[in-house]
């Protein structure tokens, strides 16, 4: 039996995925959380061999859950299961040692392929994506940008993101105008968007 971890933030998701891969008869649905800074301790407890990781979730990402397990539980393999097929995300995910890339509308025999793909040592990256991922390119963006960027989504004023990211307004201005001009676009909250939607923050 392949042991798996589900990590989703939405009890129903999680629910409808433990219920459609239960009915596969090599696969038992052992552990879930609902945040991504639980997934390596529940992973541990349950002796768990694949983690199907949401993006999105408190605590920590799905991407970042797939990089601490990677660390500290290297023999647990990990796809990532979301709604955000963004490129930047795949890249990310797969540089994190993650196994797989699926989203959320694969049909649930496929994913219990991947699955099984996955655990045997495989890679799984739902081919369109693979796809737009090579054509995209790696994320231009420094660290340091991107967590300026994600501070600039909301709007904030410049002062304010300076004191969120303990940095002077001049270090902040200086961060968004590189990030601006490596995003193409026209001021800081688009090029925060930009990023978003390509997957890189």
């Amino acid at each position: 039996m392949i042991r798996i971890l589900l990590a989703d933030d939405q009890a129903l998701v999680r629910g409808a995925l433990a219920a459609l891969l239960q009915l596969e008869p090599d696969i038992d649905v052992v552990a879930e959380v609902g945040r991504g800074d639980e997934v390596v301790a529940a992973a541990r407890a349950a002796d768990v061999d694949v983690c199907l990781l949401d993006i999105e979730m408190p605590g920590v990402d799905g991407i970042e859950a797939a990089r601490l397990l990677t660390a500290e539980l290297p023999a647990v393999r990990s796809i990532i299961v979301t709604t955000f097929g963004r490129p930047g995300y795949v890249r990310r995910a797969l540089e994190a040692g993650t196994s797989g890339f699926v989203v959320k509308d694969t049909p649930a025999g496929e994913l219990a392929d991947a699955v099984r793909a996955v655990h045997a040592g495989r890679r799984v990256v739902d081919p369109s994506l693979a796809a737009d991922s090579i054509v995209g390119g790696t994320n231009p963006l420094s660290d340091r940008e991107r967590e300026i960027l994600r501070a600039s989504l909301a709007g904030d004023p410049v002062a304010a993101i300076a004191r969120a990211v303990h940095l002077s307004q001049g270090t902040v201005r200086n961060y968004l105008s590189a990030a601006i001009s490596k995003t193409g676009a026209t001021n800081r909250v688009g090029a925060a968007r930009a990023a978003e939607a390509n997957g890189w923050l």
